[in-house]
């Protein structure tokens, strides 16, 4: 049986630009997700129907709904503080 061990982060605590970099990757992240339904025939669709290939969420991730928004929150936020804990840098270029 699967037990997922994903590496403890708690104690990895993110400057306050890369808290702001979270919603940017999230975003991203939509987008991404997005483009790969799109790509294999989905379209948006009121309800998500696998078998005609239809979702509400190919929206804008402005009009996803706060529930959705979080997840990929927390996808984001959860990486950076993975890529922090692996003793990576993330430094922003002027």
């Amino acid at each position: 049986m699967y037990c997922p061990k994903p590496i403890d982060t708690s104690e990895v605590k993110l400057p306050d630009e890369m808290l702001a970099l979270t919603e940017k990757i999230a975003e991203n992240v939509h987008d991404v997700w997005a483009k790969g339904r799109i790509s294999e025939g989905w379209t948006y669709g009121e309800v998500k129907d696998p078998a005609q290939k239809t979702t509400p969420l190919l929206v804008p991730y402005a009009e996803l709904p706060e529930s959705e928004k979080a997840y990929d929150r927390n996808t984001a936020f959860e990486t950076l503080r993975l890529i922090v804990k692996l003793g990576y840098h993330i430094s922003k270029k002027d």
